[in-house]
């Protein structure tokens, strides 16, 4: 299964290149594709989302919160915050996500690659940002 993060979804519906976005229209493709709750608050944060991009987004398979997952990540986050590197809490779900359901992460944001090293997160796809 492969999770698709904030940053390669967007990049997927605005039409961009790029690895990831390959990844998440052959996850989708496959039906081996989903995403996490919080990139699904994250994406309809956007107030200028389209309707039918909404819609789209709706319909898309959501990896279910396990049972105690809120204190998983934040022992995930305490363990990243104490090896001296920064963890935003958004991305700390979505890797808890993606480790609770071993599942690989599909993203281009970098921020991602110490929970690879520290929490052995699988990761896949463009990291530019």
């Amino acid at each position: 299964m492969l999770c698709i993060d904030t940053s390669s979804l967007i990049a997927f519906l605005e039409g961009e290149a790029g690895e990831d976005v390959e990844l998440v229209d052959q996850a989708f493709a496959d039906r081996v594709g989903a995403i996490a709750p919080v990139t699904l608050a994250e994406v309809l944060s956007d107030a200028s989302l389209s309707k039918p991009a909404r819609d789209a987004i709706l319909q898309l398979p959501l990896l279910a919160l396990t049972e105690n997952y809120w204190v998983r990540a934040g022992e995930l986050r305490a363990k990243i915050l104490k090896s001296g590197h920064k963890a935003r809490l958004a991305d700390t779900l979505i890797a808890q996500s993606c480790l609770d359901h071993q599942a690989t992460l599909v993203a281009r944001d970098r921020d991602f690659r110490v929970f690879q090293r520290l929490a052995g997160l699988k990761l896949l796809g463009s990291t530019k940002s």
